[in-house]
């Protein structure tokens, strides 16, 4: 038997056409990276001036950090000064009027605020932050006038009532007692403070 061989297949050859197609690719390709590479370099630029300028914020930052004042926190006034201060102000009084007048009377100035400015404590600096910058009010502790027990008395006997700088009322426990500042209570009688009782928190 004779054995049939196929004939070998012609290899394709790359025509003119075929040249133009490759061409056109390589065309396209090379088209396409230059539009990538780009396209890169513009976010690379863009990328590294971000980057410049946040550098720039961050030293500026630093810098005004370290010449920042520390800010001073507001001067503590007792509530007759903080009243006296507003009650200026509305009536339209400037700080240098206030410190110019050698007397209280031209500003109805309380004993208390007057006292407190030169006797107590040369407080005219303290003053004038307050007026210019802000305060806060001291928060002063009161206290009630416990007088001790008499005639095997179960409750407490508090001060309720003064007038004139003299006690005239008396009360049984808290409700009605009234609330005293050290101050107060040594102006109607400095012996009464040894009956002095701190107010707690929410009574």
């Amino acid at each position: 038997m004779t054995k049939f061989e196929l004939p070998e297949k012609p290899k394709k050859t790359n025509t003119s056409e075929d040249f133009n197609n490759l061409r056109k690719a390589v065309d396209e390709l090379d088209k396409f990276d230059y539009a990538w590479k780009t396209h890169a370099n513009k976010a690379d630029r863009r990328i590294n001036a971000a980057n410049k300028y946040i550098e720039e914020l961050e030293r500026e930052n630093q810098r005004l950090i370290a010449n920042a004042k520390p800010q001073q926190a507001l001067p503590v006034v007792p509530e007759c000064v903080a009243e006296f201060i507003e009650d200026c102000k509305k009536e339209g009084e400037c700080l240098f009027g206030i410190f110019a007048d050698a007397t209280r009377v031209e500003h109805d100035m309380p004993d208390l605020v007057y006292f407190w400015l030169g006797d107590e404590g040369n407080n005219d600096e303290l003053f004038a932050r307050a007026w210019l910058d802000g305060y806060t009010v001291e928060k002063l502790q009161l206290f009630y006038i416990e007088l001790p027990n008499v005639y095997g008395l179960k409750n407490k006997i508090l001060v309720s009532k003064v007038e004139n700088g003299i006690i005239v009322e008396f009360s049984n426990g808290k409700n009605y007692a009234l609330k005293f500042t050290e101050q107060e209570i040594k102006s109607i009688d400095e012996r009464y403070w040894q009956f002095a009782v701190p107010v707690e928190d929410g009574e």
